[in-house]
């Protein structure tokens, strides 16, 4: 009977899903721990809108269970202690330095949690693999923790994550699948992963719940993302052909997604996919082909990321080319920063490289995302371009409303899909551009005839 959890790593992943958990296992203490202090302290903070992390639905859970039986605490080695069962969710980014720079996922927190771990255990733990890891980590935790000298039984179990951001708590609370990866083959692993099952079967009905050995479930993650992602690139290919063909790509996904071979989601056109997963875990399986000699895998999954970087480098080049080739001091208004719409995140966003490729052009970029921090967008670009803080500031403007955001503007570049915007008064907006006035709508979501009937000069994505 599990009484009591830690998961370390009060991120994307560990913050939702132990909210969750907690909601569902009032009988169940569960300690998030992080060694960050200003994350902690933004989880505990009485202010519900201060929480590190945006999804609709968390900030009510978080209400509800923390201080009940949901914690969060920077006392990693004594929540490690208490606990019957721990989660890994640390951050595996994708490596920038060495062997595999560019590919490979980090795993040095990964086996810095395993040591602590090890070091710091008393008693028997399950040890949950919650971060999407390449295949075989297990093999890399479970000897790590044969060294500890405690006389501790550890078991190891996967877990892999398959929320959507925006989308999260849905996702948690009714999941498509719970997928849990153990030693089917042993009475310990048997018993784990009972024990696993025990805690989502609270409120997820058996038949949900699948079982594998520890590999599949490792290599199920990195392959979902990978097949998502590559419906995306695949559409977005295709919308280079509607826009010199004059098909409309919304009339394509729409005539194929009937196709129950086929299906409608992930069909919509954009300016490119982002988020912390994609790009990350199909390069960690190209790394993978490539060290097991399977180059024309790798190649073949590689060309998913060369379509996405393609399609933003080539929405960015039709601002650029539409404007009568040049945006030097334009004014461009760019909404949206998040990578999708319902979420404050904004790693490998296209809306980054967008701008990037906009400043490097002079362009005067004004932007406004509803819940990414200005903070984050300067660090965003301080990350890709060649500018410090200072210099960005002089020629990026960041605003907390989209109110005054549009005098004299040049132009409207659309790279969030925030249902706002489909809300705005186009019309009283472009009375307040400058002529002739444009919007380069990167998601679609606006109607090209009532926005070319304002007096707009519209461009979509595949149209």
């Amino acid at each position: 009977m599990i009484k009591s959890i830690c998961c370390i790593g009060a991120g994307y992943v560990g913050g939702p899903t132990m909210a969750v958990i907690a909601l569902k296992n009032p009988h169940i203490k569960i300690t998030v721990v992080d060694v960050n202090q200003d994350r902690i302290n933004a989880w505990n903070s009485q202010d519900l809108d201060l929480l590190p992390i945006y999804e609709p639905g968390l900030a009510d859970i978080v209400a509800k269970t923390r201080n009940v039986n949901l914690f969060f605490s920077t006392n990693v080695d004594e929540a490690i202690d208490q606990s019957d069962m721990i989660f890994i969710s640390v951050n595996t980014p994708t490596k920038t330095y060495g062997i595999g720079k560019g590919m490979a996922a980090d795993l040095k927190y990964i086996e810095l949690c395993a040591r602590q771990i090890a070091r710091v255990s008393t008693t028997d733990k399950i040890v949950v693999e919650k971060s999407t890891l390449p295949v075989r980590t297990a093999s890399t935790i479970k000897s790590i923790l044969k060294q500890s000298h405690n006389n501790v039984k550890f078991e190891i179990l996967s877990n892999p994550e398959f929320l959507a951001e925006g989308t999260a708590i849905t996702d948690l609370l009714n999941p498509d699948r719970v997928l849990i990866g153990g030693d089917y083959h042993t009475q310990d692993g048997k018993n784990a992963i009972a024990a696993l099952s025990g805690i989502y079967l609270n409120w997820v009905t058996g038949d949900k719940i699948i079982t594998t050995n520890i590999w599949s479930s490792e290599l199920s993650k990195l392959t979902a993302n990978a097949f998502l992602a590559q419906r995306i690139a695949s559409v977005n290919a295709m919308s280079a052909i509607c826009e010199v063909t004059e098909a409309n790509v919304d009339e394509v996904a729409y005539a194929i997604g009937k196709d129950t071979r086929i299906g409608e989601k992930f069909l919509k056109a954009s300016v490119g996919f982002g988020g912390s997963c994609f790009q990350k875990d199909i390069l960690n399986l190209v790394y993978i082909a490539k060290s097991f000699g399977l180059n024309e895998v790798a190649d073949y999954w590689e060309q998913v990321i060369l379509m996405n970087n393609y399609q933003k480098k080539r929405f960015a080049q039709k601002v650029v080319q539409k404007m009568f080739n040049t945006v030097s001091g334009k004014k461009i208004v760019l909404l949206g920063w998040a990578f999708k719409k319902d979420t404050n995140d904004s790693r490998e966003s296209a809306a980054i490289d967008i701008a990037n490729y906009l400043i490097e052009e002079q362009a005067e970029l004004h932007i406004y995302d509803p819940k990414v921090t200005s903070q984050q967008i300067f660090s965003d670009l301080e990350r890709i371009t060649d500018d410090n803080l200072q210099q960005l500031q002089e020629k990026i403007h960041v605003y907390n409303s989209a109110e005054t955001i549009f005098n004299n503007a040049h132009a409207i570049v659309i790279l969030t899909e925030w249902d706002e915007f489909k809300t705005y008064n186009y019309k009283d907006i472009k009375n307040q551009m400058l002529e002739p006035s444009f919007i380069f709508d990167g998601r679609n979501v606006l109607n090209p005839a009532e926005i070319q009937q304002i007096g707009f000069q519209y461009y979509g994505i595949g149209k």
